[in-house]
Formats: structure tokens, C-alpha cells, sequence
């Protein structure tokens, strides 16, 4: 029997690619393939790449150059680029790095092992279509392999908003919903895995219309029959726009147990005249209202967004409509990054901000929300949490998990095991986690 080829695998940027990453992986296992966690002893590396951050392509290029000597000393070994940056970039990166033997989109990745076939053949294979099938149909799975705790679930994938800031249109195509019934097999297949909390995933997920039995159904009726799933703890979604928080989804926060008491929802920022030239379709005001709505129905609920600081003509006086709507709202925890332009979309085109001005502006912004997320973490001290345990922790005895509020959480002297779901009072609160105690 001839050994297992290695797969290694570098991912880049979001969940969405952490979900991608995990199905290539089990796509190229039919192959023969097993995962490797160093590239020099990989019979083929994959790069699942994002465009979100500055500079994407490049970082891209530059880490494709490190493996130069290592193609040069195993000439066999194969080379692919996925995600965004391929989808954005296809030609240009077979053209720039000849050593890159594959180049492969989001909505492909389920033909990845035709083209590992052809490129073991010494062909070049490059793949950025939209396909009209359905990769996660195709997609092979190897239904006994154990998984952890949590899990990332795809629902949705592209988006129709069109922010000008965002290459998402043009990198992950139109928006899509997986229909329910496949959906719910997926999740019923993770719980048969060992996994008791599923984060459902979408560019725009809260704008999910996959097709039921009855007709096209919304993300908060798709929660609620992930709540008759035996087995399952706990469900999550992410990422959020505040135009699609439909009423329904709002009371299944208020009344569905399974969901969590945790909501991503980003504003980006706080100046109606910014909102108006990123394309995002809501005003400050309407946002706040939407807040105060998702927080009448979940007083407790933890609200997580992200911003932008910088945009192309943002003055200090839309800065300060920034700082002022997170005053207001208080954040559990936030994503905030300085302005960088993308290729091909509106925003790029325009005047830019002075980049220091832009600097000083991000680090204001991450002050104040920094000492949001400590207070609220520090409120936490004396409550009694939900914490489903993933793993050991650094010290002896110890476990570690994630609240329903997702706060990271270790216990001491724990005899909880992972994937466990237990009571813990928590006792102190550090810089980026709290501490815990069992409940009985």
C-alpha cells in the first residue's frame, strides 16, 4: 500500500475560508491526500487566500516566492492558489509565479481533484467560473472523520450589496442560499461528528432565501429547524447586514434557545454621509433603532459590529459620528481597520484621507473600543455562563471554552472533558478571557 500523499494548507482572511479550507481538505482526501502542518514535507500546497486586506495579492506573492527552493528541491511537488485573490487575480498570478501549478475560485473547489489530476500530469490548471452546480453537492466528504466541538456551516455565499469598499461582488459572485434540506443534512452529519455548536456562515447570511418545502425560507426559519436537530447545542451566524434583520430573526433571538445570545452586526461607520458614499443603504440613526429593537427583545445579548476609520472624504467631524454611535451603542467586542483601496471598486477612485490622519483616527477608535470590551467583559464577573469546553488549557487541569456570549473561558481544576456543555460562575475577567469556576 503506498503512503498517503500531504496536503498543507495556509488560510488567509475569514470563517468563510476556514469552512472552504476544511472542504478542500476533505475533497482531496478522496485523492489519497492527509493534512500536514508544515509545507516541507507537503506533496501539495494550497494557498486559500482573501482580498479583504491591504496589499492582499502581494502578501500573496511574497509567501508563493518562499516556496522557490522547495519546488527546486522536489520538483514533484504541486502548488495551488485559492480563494479571493485567485478569483481577482487568475492570470496575473500564473503569469507572475510559474512555480503555481493550480489556480482555483471560491466557486470551484469541488473540481479540485480533476485539477490536482491534471497538474500531477504536468498541466497548468486554472479554474475561476461560476458554475452553475452546487460545490457543496459535489463536494466529497469522509463522513467518519471525528470533528471538534464547533464548526463553521456555509448557508450563503456572495452578496448584492455592492459597499463600495468591497471586492466580495466581484471575488464571491451574486448571493446564493444552499436549500434547507442540505443545510440540515450538513449539521445533522457535523452532531453524528462530535460537534455540539455550528456557526452558520454567509457574506450576508442574515439575507439567506434557501428553498424549503414550501417555498424560499429566511435565516430564522432555517434556525428553527436547526433547533429540532438532536444533539445540537448551539447555533450562531455570521456575518450580518443591519438592512436584512428581519423581525423574525429578531424574535428568534428573543425566544429560540439554541441561539446565542451574541450578534455581529457591522455599521462601519458612524456619519451619514459616509454610510451614503459606502453604498450601505442605512443611516446611523435607523441602525441604532435596529439596536434598541434587537435589545428589547435580548436584553442580554452581546453586539459585536466593525468599522472603518479613513474612508475617501471623511472629515474629523464624521469621525466623531463614529465615536459617537459606539458611545451609544457600547460594544462587546468590535473589528476595526484603516481604510485601503481595492482595485475596481467606487471608493478607490476618490480622494483619500491623509494616511496619518487615518492612523490617529484608527487608534482613537480601537481606545474607546477596547474599554468598551473590558467593561463589558468585567461585567461578566459573578455571572452564571453556558461554556461548552473545546480543549485543555496551558496549565494542568485546566479546560477551556467558549461562553454564549463567545468570551473565551478557562477553568481551573476542571474535570470537564471537550465538547462538554457545563455551568461555570466566572470569577475573574482578563485581557481577552474570563475565569471560571464549575457549578456543582
Amino acid at each position: 500500500m503506498s503512503a498517503p500523499k500531504k496536503l498543507y494548507i495556509k488560510t488567509y482572511g475569514c470563517q468563510m475560508n476556514v469552512y472552504d479550507s476544511e472542504r478542500m481538505a476533505e475533497s482531496l482526501g478522496g485523492q489519497g491526500y492527509v493534512e500536514t502542518q508544515s509545507p516541507d514535507d507537503a506533496d501539495m500546497i494550497l494557498l486559500n487566500t482573501c482580498h479583504i486586506r491591504e496589499k492582499a495579492a502581494e502578501k500573496v506573492y511574497s509567501e508563493l516566492g518562499r516556496f522557490k527552493g522547495l519546488k527546486a528541491q522536489k520538483p514533484d511537488l504541486k502548488i495551488g492558489v485559492a480563494g479571493c485573490v485567485a478569483q481577482a487575480e487568475g492570470e496575473e498570478i500564473m503569469r507572475r509565479q510559474p512555480l503555481v501549478d493550480l489556480v482555483v475560485g471560491p466557486q470551484s473547489y469541488h473540481r479540485l481533484p480533476e485539477m490536482e489530476a491534471k497538474a500531477g500530469a504536468g498541466a497548468k490548471v486554472l479554474d475561476t467560473d461560476f458554475p452553475e452546480e452546487d460545490k457543496f453537492e459535489k463536494l466529497a466528504r469522509r463522513p467518519k472523520a471525528k470533528r471538534g466541538p464547533t464548526a463553521f456551516l456555509t448557508v450563503q455565499e456572495g452578496c448584492d450589496k455592492f459597499c463600495a469598499f468591497c471586492v466580495v461582488p466581484y471575488t464571491r459572485g451574486a448571493e446564493v442560499s444552499r436549500p434547507v434540506d442540505r443545510v440540515l443534512r450538513e449539521a445533522e452529519d457535523l452532531v453524528e461528528r462530535g460537534v455540539r455548536e455550528i456557526t452558520l456562515l454567509g457574506q450576508n447570511v442574515n439575507a439567506y432565501h434557501g428553498a424549503g418545502p414550501d417555498g424560499d425560507m429566511t435565516l430564522a426559519q432555517l434556525i428553527w429547524e436547526l433547533d429540532k436537530v438532536e444533539g445540537l447545542e448551539r447555533i450562531r451566524f455570521t456575518t450580518s447586514h443591519p438592512n436584512d434583520m428581519m423581525d423574525d430573526l429578531i424574535e428568534a433571538h428573543a425566544t429560540c434557545k439554541k441561539l446565542m445570545p451574541y450578534l455581529h452586526l457591522p455599521v462601519q461607520a458612524g456619519s451619514d454621509k459616509i454610510l451614503k458614499r459606502m453604498n450601505r443603504s442605512h443611516t446611523a440613526d435607523s441602525y441604532l433603532r435596529l439596536i434598541e429593537r434587537i435589545r428589547a427583545a435580548r436584553p442580554d445579548i452581546l453586539i459585536s459590529g466593525d468599522f472603518i476609520v479613513g474612508f475617501p472624504e471623511e472629515t474629523e467631524e464624521d469621525f466623531q459620528a463614529t465615536l459617537d454611535l459606539v458611545e451609544e451603542v457600547t460594544y462587546g467586542t468590535a473589528y476595526s481597520f484603516k481604510y485601503s483601496t481595492r482595485p475596481g471598486t467606487p471608493a478607490a477612485e476618490r480622494a483619500q484621507v491623509d494616511p496619518a490622519e487615518a492612523d490617529d483616527r484608527l487608534r482613537r477608535l480601537q481606545a474607546l473600543l477596547t474599554r468598551q470590551q473590558r467593561q463589558v467583559q468585567d461585567s461578566m464577573v459573578g455571572r452564571e455562563v453556558g461554556v461548552l469546553f473545546e480543549k485543555a488549557g496551558r496549565l494542568p487541569g485546566q479546560m477551556v471554552g467558549k461562553s454564549d456570549y463567545l468570551h473565551a473561558v478557562h477553568v481551573a481544576d476542571c474535570d470537564a472533558q471537550p465538547g462538554e456543555l457545563r455551568r461555570v460562575r466566572i470569577v475573574s475577567s482578563g485581557t481577552n478571557s474570563l475565569a471560571g469556576e464549575l457549578i456543582g
